[in-house]
């Protein structure tokens, strides 16, 4: 499908609008569209979403502001007709073989009102009016706006499809077009996770193979695999965690032990335990899926993307992995031992090394499902990705009608 995304800008101008657009840009290109910008301001986001710049398209093109001198007066100027059939020129002259127009806000409020007219006239392609911000419903615009032609256009259903962030947008818009809230679409705004946390190429090549997207809770485990580390009791807590919570995974970042030739049988021997539990996919160990070395960056990664720290260790010398949980903000699990108890004190959740792993997974779950701070990322989370908003929001509404 050939789409075409319109606004007034588009990036490197800063906006949420122009944020916002260029998430969906990249979205409907990597599910196979041919994308192209429409703006007056602005640069193409690579050689496959290019920018074709319509300069009267402007919400700052001096003819543009002239004329919204006088309609803020409430005037319309003998000019607006001829505006108005230029932009409609400009637009039926680039959208020749496009198949959906979605144009963010420049229907919603009066920054080009001879823009709102040209995209009212087209006869095609099928439109998508994407709804920010309603200028009827602020009033911070209340003064620039009037009863009748042009003004109108912005409370008018004149037949596109509309689409707006929020269930307050939608009720806003419902009661000013006069038409039932349910025919306008509510797809709300989303995070780029691997943006939002910077993450590393490393730890991008490895997502792919590790099904994060409904993982809860995710476990961490960033230690060397060595029987000290007692990554059994980790591994059998995880398969009772799941009895309580079935999203449950651990995610264990280090090789193998660097001087020891029986960590390999070990290493085995974690790998056939995981197989006796039924933990395939829930327990991951990072040295299966990438033979080299994983610098702290990529280790920093998994804590912003883990839940919990969880260290079943019989014996550690220090226990840096409790600093960097602290310094990630993540609740800490750990075996009651010297070194980890002087680091965790009063404020982490302790448990023997040779503890029942039932109790240890009741006291993970006791822990989480009574935190609202992990309540609400994974709610969040699971929700407002953009790869999660266009599967579940985007792709259906471009299928409609075709």
């Amino acid at each position: 499908m050939h789409i075409a995304l319109l606004h007034y800008s588009v990036p490197p101008v800063v906006g949420g609008v122009e944020s916002v657009l260029a998430h969906h840009a990249r979205l409907l290109n990597a599910a196979g569209h041919t994308v192209h910008l429409f703006a007056a301001r602005g640069d193409g986001l690579s050689t496959q979403i290019p920018l074709i710049q319509l300069p009267l398209i402007d919400s700052r093109h001096p003819w543009v502001l002239t004329v919204k001198a006088a309609l803020d007066r409430g005037e319309v100027p003998s000019d607006f007709e001829l505006l108005t059939a230029e932009i409609t020129r400009d637009l039926q002259a680039v959208l020749f073989d496009v198949d959906v127009l979605i144009a963010h806000n420049v229907c919603s409020l009066n920054k080009n009102l001879a823009l709102t007219a040209a995209i009212a006239r087209l006869d095609r392609p099928r439109v998508i009016l994407w709804h920010h911000d309603l200028a009827w419903t602020t009033p911070r615009y209340r003064a620039e706006l009037h009863d009748g032609y042009p003004w109108n256009l912005l409370r008018t259903d004149w037949g596109a499809r509309h689409v707006v962030v929020s269930d307050l947008r939608q009720r806003e818009l419902a009661e000013l077009l006069k038409i039932p809230r349910e025919s306008i679409a509510v797809v709300p705004n989303g995070i780029d996770q691997a943006a939002f946390y910077k993450l590393s190429p490393i730890t991008l090549s490895l997502l792919p193979r590790i099904d994060l997207a409904q993982a809860a809770p995710i476990l961490l485990l960033p230690v060397r695999l060595t029987p000290r580390k007692n990554i059994e009791l980790a591994l059998r807590t995880l398969a009772a965690l799941r009895r309580k919570m079935p999203e449950a995974i651990l995610i264990v970042t280090g090789p193998l032990g660097a001087h020891n030739p029986a960590n390999a049988a070990y290493f085995q021997k974690l790998k056939d335990l995981r197989a006796e539990l039924n933990l395939a996919g829930a327990a991951i160990f990072l040295a299966e899926l990438i033979d080299a070395y994983l610098p702290d960056d990529v280790i920093a990664d998994f804590y912003r993307l883990a839940d919990a720290l969880f260290l079943p260790s019989r014996e550690e010398g220090f226990g840096i992995p409790i600093v960097e949980a602290a310094f990630s903000k993540l609740p800490v699990f750990c075996t009651d031992i010297e070194p980890l108890r002087a680091l965790g004190l009063n404020e982490a959740i302790y448990f023997s090394p040779e503890a029942d792993p039932e109790t240890v997974a009741a006291q993970i779950a006791n822990r989480l499902q009574h935190d609202p701070q992990y309540q609400l990322a994974l709610r969040l989370r699971r929700a407002y990705t953009w790869e999660r908003i266009y599967a579940q929001h985007i792709a259906p509404l471009l299928e409609e009608d075709r």
